[in-house]
């Protein structure tokens, strides 16, 4: 299936990850995030069960902590420590999976492309398409050894709210929302508190899930199915766009489905709906 993509080796098979399980430079993670009303925490499943040897990203920990909204990017300094602290290096390839199957994993995918790391690709179908093989998981959580890490910030990949503000009155401009349609339409709450419910005028409506496949463990749609996802929501893959969601994970699976397709075209708004939907200067649709 990846290979018809235009950036194949950004997708790793349960194939190919099972050969590179020990290769030397190659560092495997869980990725795993949660909604805050799921009664599941991504730590403790990492605990009892992940890939052999692999490390664990907390994206609620690895995140500007001083910032009352959820995740948001940390500086590259705080990057660089945390990363180095779970034994990364510059010229390691990083290969990142989740519990629930893919769409979590295309944030950290997105974290390390902002912070200049470019060798990094998300598994097809995460935890369970490797469970569904056969292949086995461990409890054993490795002792790490921390290496030196140097991160540069790429700020053309995050959008913050004044951009999606402008974006509204620029036509060259697309805006995804890839909440499912009932949050976009208003009719559902949010998972987090929120004041208005909505969503950004103008924007396009592409649930993540639309990308990826629940009869394949969640993962990766083909191309055509791709192409055909952004033509269904009104979108031009090759043209750029801003992706936003409840909290900035979900919105980078629109980063990572165009970037398969060729087009690195998307940033992503950091704040997403978490900090629009409480913001009175924010015009909302319904």
């Amino acid at each position: 299936m990846p290979n018809s993509f235009t950036n194949p080796n950004s997708l790793c098979t349960i194939d190919e990850l099972e050969k590179l399980l020990y290769a030397p430079c190659v560092r495997i993670l869980d990725g795993s995030f949660f909604l805050p009303n799921s009664g599941r925490n991504p730590h403790d499943g990492y605990v009892q069960a992940h890939i052999p040897g692999a490390r664990f990203f907390d994206i609620d920990q690895i995140c500007d902590l001083t910032n009352p909204l959820p995740h948001m990017l940390p500086t590259a300094e705080a990057f660089a420590t945390a990363v180095g602290a779970l034994g990364i290096g510059n010229a390691d390839r990083v290969i990142v999976y989740d519990q629930p199957g893919s769409f979590a994993a295309a944030r950290v995918w997105w974290t390390f492309q902002v912070f200049g790391h470019a060798n990094v690709a998300v598994v097809d179908g995460g935890l369970p398409a490797w469970i569904a093989a056969g292949l086995p998981v461990s409890d054993t959580c490795l002792a790490i050894e921390p290496v030196e890490y140097t991160a540069c910030f790429d700020g053309s990949k995050v959008r913050g709210r004044a951009d999606v503000l402008a974006a509204i009155s620029n036509p060259s401009l697309q805006i995804v929302d890839n909440r499912p349609a009932s949050r976009y339409a208003g009719r559902d709450p949010e998972p987090r508190p929120t004041t208005r419910r909505g969503h950004v005028p103008g924007s396009h409506s592409l649930p993540f899930g639309e990308f990826l496949d629940a009869g394949r463990h969640g993962a990766w749609r083909p191309k055509s199915e791709l192409t055909a996802a952004f033509a269904r929501a009104g979108i031009d893959p090759s043209r750029p766009m801003i992706a936003y969601c409840g909290s900035g994970v979900s919105a980078c699976t629109t980063a990572f489905a165009a970037h398969l397709l060729g087009f690195d075209t998307v940033s992503v708004y950091d704040g997403s709906w978490s900090e629009w939907g409480n913001s009175d200067a924010a015009p909302v649709e319904q």
